[in-house]
């Protein structure tokens, strides 16, 4: 190991003498909070797993090759260099003290402690296999631009793959995808799988006809995409049918290995689908960090990992903590993007009134601008309020609607253009794909946390073994 476990502090921070208000994630909460402080008289420090905010909604589109990571996960960084309040660490938060009013965050073996008055907490949530987590190893999930970008790699790699098969068995292994969970990210990931197979690889290669995969989308509930109720979720089903997806309701997943998974019916049968390729959109847990503030504040923890909030969204006992979007519990609110948004807004604005001096604005109250997902190219639904669109007027608004969120004009104006590729011809400008993407996740966890963190280079710390774990010394 040649980077030490070193704790500093950012001292930078409170050089000022002004307020000091940390926030954890650079999702939509942590990233709109920051932008609504732009102007107040704080010092800022905005804390992320990585150095880039995530347009989470349209991660199948990169796994799909539509779009580039670039398009949907512009710099944090870019985003807030005017914002001459704010400073942005690179680094996952390990501990938060809610007594000594500290947050340490860590990256490749250097831990950094920072001191608050205010703490906004928007980590978000990953993936949850419901207490299957062997299952991640076969059925990547959702949730980063790397989970995004070794999918790509399988998808397009099993069609190649099949090219080379000369097994029909194998074939048709290779050909089968499925998508485990029926909510908007598994119905947008499976009508584009389709939508892949049918038309962009239509012609591209000889020995297989890839308007022959076999696309399947399983889920435990009875509907189809449950939160749009049931008027939506059959129009959804009855169009993924027609464009080749399998929908199978009331099938829970028991197993999954390399070669396919095994489904449990309604009726208690156990059946064997081989496939090659699974992806898991079924369920979230939120952030480990909701149980960490749990233990402290005494605040209730769902299994979810949601912690409990005041109205206000604050830690009971503890007004200088806000927890927002996918963390929080609340009236049962949606895991969507807005509920961050607004969470995030809405905890700056407290922070501007407390340090004016002026009262509380009063409860949270969410306003909900509805859901939508879209099923293929001039499909989608949508439930705004009492209305509730399909078909291409739904598509149309979802089109408009993911355009406002993407953060930088350059973002939109690619994003257009690969959706014209994409949506008016046959066309993925984003095919690129390599084995390094598809298995460095699953290698990465074979080696260890400390093999990363021994080729990074840096100080070294004189109590630990100068050998890396390959016996070799460090550059």
């Amino acid at each position: 190991m040649t980077t030490p476990a070193t704790r500093t502090s950012a001292g930078r921070e409170t050089d000022s003498g002004r307020p000091r208000v940390v926030i954890i994630g650079s999702g939509f909460g942590g990233l709109f909070a920051a932008k609504a402080l732009k102007r107040a008289p704080l010092d800022v420090t905005l804390i992320g797993k990585t150095a880039n905010h995530l347009f989470q909604p349209l991660l199948y589109q990169v796994a799909t090759g539509i779009l580039s990571e670039g398009e949907i996960a512009p710099a944090t960084r870019e985003i807030l260099k005017h914002q001459d309040n704010t400073r942005v660490v690179l680094g996952e938060v390990t501990d938060i003290d809610l007594t000594a009013r500290t947050v340490t965050s860590t990256i490749l073996g250097r831990t950094t402690v920072h001191p608050y008055d205010e703490l906004i907490v928007a980590a978000g949530a990953g993936q949850s296999y419901f207490g299957n987590d062997q299952f991640a190893e076969f059925a990547p999930g959702m949730k980063s631009i790397d989970d995004a970008l070794e999918l790509r790699g399988r998808i397009f790699g099993a069609f190649e793959l099949a090219e080379l098969a000369t097994d029909q068995a194998e074939i048709d292994r290779l050909m089968t995808f499925v998508v485990v969970g029926a909510g908007p990210t598994g119905v947008e990931m499976a009508g584009q799988i389709a939508e892949l197979a049918r038309r962009t690889l239509k012609r591209d290669f000889r020995n297989i006809d890839p308007t022959q995969a076999r696309i399947i989308l399983l889920d435990a509930a009875p509907i189809v995409l449950p939160s749009f109720g049931e008027k939506l979720g059959d129009a959804a089903r009855r169009h993924l049918n027609r464009i080749g997806v399998e929908v199978q309701l009331d099938a829970m997943v028991t197993d999954v290995d390399a070669d396919g998974l095994d489904v449990k019916d309604a009726d208690g049968t156990v059946r064997r689908i081989n496939a090659a390729t699974k992806i898991w959109a079924a369920g979230v847990q939120a952030s480990g960090l909701g149980r960490l503030l749990g233990e402290q504040s005494g605040a209730e923890v769902d299994r979810a990992g949601r912690i409990s909030v005041q109205p206000d969204l604050t830690l009971p006992g503890h007004p200088e903590v806000h927890v927002v979007g996918d963390m929080m519990a609340l009236t049962k609110l949606p895991g969507v993007a807005q509920v961050a948004i607004q969470g995030g807004r809405y905890a700056a604005d407290a922070i501007k009134r407390k340090l004016d001096g002026k009262q509380p604005k009063g409860p949270f109250k969410y306003k909900d601008k509805g859901s939508m997902a879209t099923i293929s190219r001039f499909s989608a639904v949508a439930d705004i309020g009492k209305f509730k669109f399909e078909g291409f007027i739904a598509w149309v608004l979802w089109l408009v609607v993911h355009l406002m969120y993407i953060v930088g004009f350059k973002s939109r104006f690619t994003t257009v253009f690969h959706w014209l590729i994409s949506f008016l011809g046959r066309g993925r400008s984003q095919r690129v794909a390599t084995q390094q993407q598809v298995y460095g996740r699953l290698a990465l966890e074979q080696l260890g946390a400390g093999w990363e963190v021994s080729k990074t280079g840096g100080p070294k710390d004189p109590t630990a073994d100068d050998q890396d774990m390959t016996n070799r010394d460090s550059a």
